[in-house]
C-alpha cells in the first residue's frame, strides 16, 4: 500500500502550515528548508503557485499522485463545483472520516488503524483507507478495541461539534457520515481552484 513516509516537518515548512499535525519544528523553523531557505525570494510561476496547491492538498490527505488525479477524475464527471466536489471526496475517504470523528490524533495514526482492522463500517471490518464512505453509513471501533490506549487518548476531550456533517455517539464509539460537507465547514487551507486550473491545462 503505497504511502508517504518521507520528512514530514520537512514538508510542513515546505508550505509553511503543519499540514500533518502540531510540529515543534515550525515554530522554530518558519521558513522554507534548504540551505537558501531563511533568504528565498525567487518569485513563483502561476504554474508553481497551483503545482504547490495541488502538493499542499496531497500531503494533508496523505494521497499519491494517481489515487489524486483519479479522484479529480471523478470529480470532472460529478455534478457540482468541481474543487469543492474533489475535497468532498478527500473528505469521504474512510482514514479521513476516522480522523475527523477524533478516533485518531493524525490522519496517519487514522490510516494505520484502518490498515489493522480496528474500524468498522455497518458493522464490518474495512481495512482499506480509501474506502469511500457514504451518507448514512456509520464508522465504529471495533468491539475489543475500544480499551486502546491510541483511541481512548484522542477521542479525550475531543470536539465532535467541528464537523457537522458527523454525528458521534460516545457509548458506542462510533459516528455517522450524513452528508458531504458543504466547503465552508472543511477547515483546511486549501485553495482547491487552482488544483482545478492546474489539471485544466
Amino acid at each position: 500500500m503505497a504511502r508517504y513516509i518521507g520528512p514530514k516537518s520537512r514538508i510542513a515548512r515546505k508550505f509553511g502550515e503543519a499540514i500533518f499535525g502540531p510540529d515543534k519544528v515550525l515554530s522554530r523553523r518558519n521558513f522554507p528548508p534548504g540551505q537558501h531557505g531563511v533568504n528565498k525570494r525567487k518569485k513563483t510561476s502561476e504554474y508553481g503557485i497551483q503545482l504547490k496547491e495541488k502538493q499542499k492538498a496531497k500531503y494533508t490527505y496523505g494521497v499519491l499522485e494517481k489515487q489524486f488525479r483519479n479522484l479529480f477524475e471523478k470529480a470532472s464527471r460529478t455534478k457540482g463545483i468541481k474543487g469543492e466536489v474533489l475535497l468532498q471526496f478527500l473528505e469521504s475517504r474512510l482514514d479521513n472520516v476516522v480522523f475527523r470523528l477524533g478516533i485518531a490524533p493524525t490522519r496517519s495514526a487514522a490510516r494505520q488503524l484502518v490498515s489493522h482492522r480496528h474500524i468498522t463500517v455497518n458493522g464490518s471490518v474495512v481495512n482499506i483507507p480509501s474506502f469511500m464512505v457514504k451518507a448514512g453509513q456509520v464508522i465504529a471501533v471495533r468491539e475489543k478495541d475500544k480499551s486502546m490506549e491510541v483511541i481512548v487518548d484522542a477521542l479525550n476531550g475531543f470536539n465532535h461539534s467541528k464537523y457537522p456533517w458527523m454525528e458521534w455517539d460516545s457509548n458506542s464509539m462510533s459516528g455517522k457520515f450524513l452528508h458531504m460537507p458543504d466547503r465552508a465547514d472543511i477547515p483546511e487551507n486549501i485553495k482547491e481552484q487552482l488544483i482545478v486550473e492546474l489539471y485544466s491545462k
